[in-house]
């Protein structure tokens, strides 16, 4: 079915309801939601005075999408967006914002294929194997400053592998223990 190109009627009663007269059906914040995304357009009036209050509802929707914990609007746009209210700016903000959603939004599917390109069709996967790597080589480095293995997984990993030892490391660990040795000697005997 072909969309039209008036946009759809949906009118607020009083009673908070939504009616959209394109099906002749009550609809919610959320089916409104569905038809933005859905690119439906649509106009809100209200019932009882004919007014348009498209903005306000539409306003509405993303204070619920934010109240869902779906935050797009970071709060420090959301300041800065308070503080054009009453400013010598205000003038300028909506078709500045209208501008730069409709360039993101032109953008958004070069976005997606220079993405798609860059990281390939299994993003995800090349993302958990860089966190494999990344998490094998700490686990190194903390063997590296934990020589001796401590627990049940270092006595089964000292099981699984027999320690090789270096006659030089084990020579330099006995001349280092000997002078902690002295060290304390000399300590007790100041006491």
């Amino acid at each position: 079915m072909a969309k039209s190109t008036e946009p759809t009627i949906i009118k607020k009663y009083a009673n908070r309801r939504l009616y959209n007269t394109g099906t002749s059906t009550y609809v919610t914040l959320e089916d409104l939601a569905v038809m933005v995304k859905g690119e439906e357009d649509f106009v809100v009036y209200d019932a009882k005075t004919g007014h348009d209050i498209t903005r306000s509802v539409l306003t509405q929707i993303i204070f619920e999408q934010e109240g869902k914990g779906q935050h797009l609007l970071p709060v420090t746009f959301l300041r800065q967006l308070i503080r054009f209210y009453g400013d010598s700016m205000q003038g300028l903000v909506p078709s500045y914002l209208e501008y730069s959603m409709s360039t993101l939004t032109q953008e958004q599917e070069k976005i997606r294929t220079r993405m798609s390109e860059a990281f390939g069709a299994t993003a995800l996967e090349a993302i958990e194997d860089q966190v494999k790597r990344n998490t094998e080589m700490f686990e190194r480095a903390m063997k590296m400053f934990m020589p001796f293995p401590t627990g049940e997984a270092g006595a089964s990993e000292k099981a699984e592998k027999p320690a090789k030892s270096d006659p030089s490391d084990l020579d330099e660990m006995k001349k280092q223990l000997a002078e902690m040795q002295e060290k304390i000697n000399d300590l007790s005997k100041k006491d």
